[in-house]
């Protein structure tokens, strides 16, 4: 008895020099900044030296880590591309053939900086572009069809016909392309695979519109009769009959378009070099996104298809934006998740854009990204706002 009493006395003694001598907490480091770079915004950052050189010094005069920036859009390419139509690229050298390359000099010039590029890339969106390469390898079948069989080509201007025009919109007007479709996911892959050979000094591929498109008001699922979704194309349908038996909509025929979208996540992350960080800018409803977009980003954290995913929480009301916050901080992956703040909602309002910022650091997200960089830059009062003194 009297051994074991000195061995818990020794053994108390030892836990109060602990804690006596324990080091103070450690600080939580602070969030990494992220900003979304348009390739067709008001800057044209791309397309013009100058404007690298000026978006790099405001990106680290407002404590940037990251740029976003968009290479890829409406199948168009800012790099050298046999996949995508690369016009913009080459517009780009014919101003100035004997200058380096625009990508490569932005990264060049970042990296000496310290910040890290990412590459923007529109996956499934072709926006209103109605030539894009792709239809000429692909064929016309390429493009999404709605449940009523009419395809996307055929919608005036982009957005729902009549008379259904009266009561539902298309979320983003515009072109979509369907993953079910044998070659959709292939000339994808090989564009990423073009992009990986022109910069391979990138330090990310930034995914976006990687979902379907949804039409407002959105239904949870197809097996609701009344709603509008998108991907009955005679391919898709007839591949999903095949694996089932037969078509029908509901659960099943959810899962396989979901099954499509994680498909395509995979056949773009297969080309691009260990060293690169794959992300997605992605629903912030994440039920949302699984249900009515296809978009189950928290398995693609999950099972290691996406390193970090970026939450497009675009909102003006700052309670839903708290809400937001610590639902996918303290979610599936929210180690991995960052903020995306919609910036542009505020550059009148510099302060309240700084009061969001301070609201999404309370739940210490590994990063917050700002959309957009164009934005910010056509006001300067709100630039000068988030400037790090």
């Amino acid at each position: 008895m009297r051994a074991l009493f000195r061995l818990l006395l020794a053994a108390l003694f030892v836990c109060a020099c602990s804690r006596d001598e324990a080091p103070p907490p450690i600080a939580p480091a602070e969030p990494s900044l992220g900003l979304w770079v348009l390739a067709e915004g008001s800057e044209r950052v791309l397309e013009s030296p100058e404007k690298i050189v000026a978006l790099i010094e405001r990106a680290e005069a407002l404590g940037a880590t990251d740029l976003f920036v968009q290479v890829h859009r409406g199948g168009r390419s800012w790099f050298p591309s046999t996949h995508a139509d690369d016009a913009p690229f080459r517009a780009m050298r014919e101003r100035d053939p004997n200058g380096p390359e625009p990508l490569s000099d932005l990264i060049a010039r970042a990296h000496a900086r310290g910040l890290r590029v990412h590459a923007w890339f529109n996956c499934l969106s072709l926006a209103m572009n109605r030539e894009p390469r792709i239809l000429k390898t692909v064929g016309r079948g390429a493009i999404m069809v709605d449940r009523k069989g009419r395809s996307l080509l055929d919608y005036p201007e982009g957005n729902v016909p009549p008379p259904e025009r009266g009561y539902f919109e298309l979320e983003t007007p515009g072109l979509w392309l369907d993953p079910a479709v044998p070659g959709v996911v292939e000339t994808l892959a090989g564009t990423v695979a073009d992009l990986v050979r022109a910069a391979p000094e990138l330090d990310g591929l930034h995914l976006d519109y990687i979902r379907y498109p949804f039409a407002l008001p959105m239904t949870p699922g197809s097996r609701f009769p009344l709603g509008l979704d998108y991907g009955y194309g005679e391919v898709a349908r007839a591949r999903f009959a095949e694996q089932n038996g037969g078509f029908s909509r509901g659960d099943a025929w959810d899962g396989f378009r979901r099954e499509r979208v994680r498909e395509l996540v995979a056949a773009l992350r297969a080309p691009i070099p260990e060293t690169w960080r794959m992300s997605a800018a992605v629903m912030a409803y994440a039920d949302r996104g699984y249900l009515t977009a296809f978009q189950d980003w928290r398995r693609w954290l999950d099972e290691g298809l996406i390193d970090f995913a970026v939450a497009m929480a675009y909102t003006k009301d700052d309670r839903i934006l708290r809400y937001q916050a610590h639902a996918l901080r303290g979610g599936v992956a929210g180690e991995r998740v960052w903020l995306g703040l919609g910036s542009w909602l505020f550059v009148s309002e510099p302060a309240r854009m700084l009061e969001q910022i301070a609201l999404a650091r309370q739940v210490t997200p590994p990063g917050i990204a700002l959309f957009s960089y164009d934005a910010l830059a056509a006001n300067p009062q709100a630039l000068d706002a988030l400037v790090v003194r």
